[in-house]
Formats: C-alpha cells, structure tokens, sequence
C-alpha cells in the first residue's frame, strides 16, 4: 500500500471515529488496568494504616473512588469492545504485593518513610489515570459510544486525587523532617 493510500485510510478513519490502531488502544488501556489494579490494592493498604489517623477518612474516600475508577475503565473498555487481559491485571495486583518488600529502615513494623514512597506511588498513579481519561476523552469526541460529560467528571476527580495526594505527602514528609519552630 503506498503512502497517499496509507494517509487517506488514515484521514477516513479519524473523520470515522475508528481508531487508526485499535490494537494499540486495547494495549493501552489494558496497562491502564493493571496499573488501577495495582492503584486499587495500594488504596486499600493505605487506607488500613491510616485509621484512627487525621488522614484516615480522606484515603478511605479516596480508596473507594479510585476502585470506582477501575470499575469504570473495565466498563469503557467493554463498550468499546476492548478485551480485558486478565493476565496483565494479575500481574498489576501482583506487583504491588511485590513492591511491599522493599526496604524501609524497619523490619517489623511499618515505617513513617512507608507512607511517603506510597503517597508518591500513589500519585503517579493518578497522574497516569489521569492521562488515561485525557486519551479518552480525545477517543470521545470521535465516539460515541463514550459520555464525554462523564469523562470530564472523571479528570476533574483525578486533578483533585492528585492535588490531595500532594497534601497527604507533605504532612508525611513532614512527619519524618519535622516542622521547625518558626524564628522570631
């Protein structure tokens, strides 16, 4: 097929609303999946060492939004006819679990760093949700199998997560430095 063919499939599926490479799209949402499985069981842990703490209802709330945001990638990627990979979210979940081994200055018990290397997992976590919602969206304006009002909800929801997850990880960091008196 030459270049002129090439552009002209191209041009007729964008004004189609068809992907140009549905197969990529499958890709990435299904990354997209694992990582919220991940993001998901993170939450929860999350959530679990900060009871009875001043942080305590905000990771439950946002442990509970975050695995309403899995929910909802699985349902976009069926109404967009997206196989899920189970393979690939089992290796997600597995991940994390994973992760949980690594070194943090204690060895029985959970260490205050514990909680900002999560914080910060976490956000980059939502960041990539976020991104997610973005490619989206752009899917969206093509589609119309998407809401797009829903859409815009659900990146207004993962601004917030991340501007929360930025406060939660400075009152951790916090924690661990310590807030020197102010001087007079």
């Amino acid at each position: 097929m030459g270049d002129q063919a090439v552009r002209r499939r191209l041009r007729r599926r964008r004004a189609t609303g068809v992907p140009a490479e549905p197969k990529l799209l499958e890709i990435y949402l299904n990354d997209h999946l694992a990582g919220a499985a991940a993001g998901t069981e993170l939450a929860r842990r999350l959530a679990r060492a900060h009871q009875g703490t001043p942080a305590g209802p905000e990771l439950a709330r946002l442990s509970t939004e975050i695995a309403e945001d899995r929910r909802t990638l699985r349902t976009m990627m069926t109404t967009l006819g997206v196989p899920v990979r189970r393979w690939m979210t089992l290796a997600g979940w597995l991940g994390e679990k994973l992760g949980r081994l690594k070194p943090n200055g204690r060895f029985l018990s959970r260490s205050p760093l514990s909680s900002v290397i999560e914080l910060e997992i976490m956000r980059l976590g939502v960041e990539g949700k976020l991104s997610g919602w973005r490619l989206l969206r752009t899917v969206a304006d093509h589609d119309r199998r998407l809401d797009r009002e829903r859409l815009d909800r659900l990146i207004e929801r993962a601004e917030r997560q991340s501007r929360l997850l930025e406060e939660l990880w400075m009152r951790s960091v916090e924690d661990i430095i310590g807030v020197p008196e102010p001087t007079k």
